[in-house]
């Protein structure tokens, strides 16, 4: 290498160095901070004032099925589809074969048990013959009785203590009820609606090993549908005094009418409520499904401490409050209501109460009032 390019070289060098030494000392320090995330959320509110209403007596519930059941199984076995396949909202018809268990082998059991008693009939029957001879006819007709495709004949009648001991010592009596087990147990591979009803959910397809009371699909009766409904103990009287309560929509529309069936006897300790449950037809040709949500109300009217407040605040007989800058959820209980509005009860003066429900709380957001 020539003597002028290594000079050259560093030159260059002294030159880099140098200029990066000065951008070094002239580069302000910068430090990346990150900034707490702060979200303000603001929601219309509105102070409780309660005050006296003349009301209706009126309350809220949930129509449900007064009969729904879980299918399940006693046998194990191969998980077959019955007459149709099932889904949810699958209707059904009372005695219909809603799932089979694969019950080959118990069948086959069952057979090689007949087999066997007939045997044992059949070694019996010179003895019989001897013994009693007036009995072979009743014995020989029961042996061509135990036939595989067909149900267990009764047992022949027993005319003495004599012919009892016989049969008893040839252990006939034990294979028979044997087989009387084995016939009762094959009938648990059949599962038959016990009402016409629909398929609320499955959880087991055709196909799955099922056992023991392992649940396969949950169903409902049709058509026989019940309310219950959180009423007020100072207006439980007055629902038990009505004949007929009357069934409305959100909306205000009469969907139904009727009584209460039964009354618990517990207290909800948050609204000093009690759970009633009504029974419940449709009027005008209206149908009822299973989940909605309806008011109940009876033609007498009262007057109560309430709070009026919009339906869009309520979501399953609770709503939020504002407690600082947090959101809390308190129990109430609807009394009352108009189209769009509903009066409520189990809030106190000076609370401040959401005027919206929200189905999500972020807690790290602060939440903001803004008066309505």
């Amino acid at each position: 290498m020539k003597k002028s390019q290594i000079i050259l070289g560093i030159i260059f060098l002294v030159l880099t160095g140098s200029v990066y030494f000065v951008l070094k000392m002239n580069q302000t320090p910068y430090s990346k901070e990150m900034k707490e995330e702060n979200t303000t959320i603001h929601l219309p509110v509105r102070k409780v004032k309660n005050t006296t209403h003349e009301l209706e007596i009126t309350s809220y519930g949930q129509i449900t099925p007064n009969t729904e059941l879980i299918v399940t199984f006693e046998v194990q076995g191969k998980l077959l589809q019955g007459t149709k396949r099932l889904k949810p909202g699958t209707k059904f018809s009372s005695g219909e074969i809603l799932y089979k268990v694969d019950n080959e082998e118990a069948y086959y059991g069952m057979n090689a048990k007949k087999s066997s008693l007939a045997t044992m009939v059949l070694n019996a029957l010179p003895e019989i013959e001897l013994e009693f001879p007036s009995e072979r006819e009743k014995w020989m007709k029961f042996m061509k009785a135990l036939d595989p495709a067909k149900m267990l004949p009764e047992m022949p009648v027993i005319k003495n203590d004599k012919e009892r001991m016989f049969i008893s010592s040839r252990n006939i009596f034990v294979e028979y009820y044997n087989l009387k087990s084995t016939e009762a147990r094959l009938a648990k591979y059949f599962y038959a609606a016990p009402f016409s009803g629909t398929v609320v959910s499955v959880t087991s397809e055709p196909g799955a090993i099922v056992g023991p009371g392992i649940q396969i699909a949950k169903i409902a009766k049709t058509g026989d549908f019940e309310v219950k409904v959180p009423i007020d103990l100072d207006d439980l009287e007055l629902f038990k005094g009505q004949n007929e309560a009357d069934f409305y929509t959100t909306e205000g529309e009469q969907i139904g009418k009727g009584k209460i069936i039964r009354i618990s006897d517990v207290i909800n300790q948050s609204t000093q409520s009690l759970d009633v449950y009504f029974s419940i037809k449709p009027v005008n040709g209206e149908t009822l499904y299973n989940g909605t949500y309806v008011n109940v109300s009876v033609h007498e009217k009262v007057e109560k401490e309430t709070m009026l407040i919009p339906r869009v605040a309520v979501n399953k007989q609770k709503v939020n409050l504002l407690d600082g800058e947090k959101i809390i959820s308190r129990d109430i209980l609807i009394v009352g209501s108009k189209p769009d509005s509903v009066y409520v009860t189990g809030l106190k003066d000076g609370e401040t109460v959401i005027l919206e429900h929200q189905d999500k709380v972020n807690p790290k957001a602060v939440y903001k009032g803004i008066q309505r």
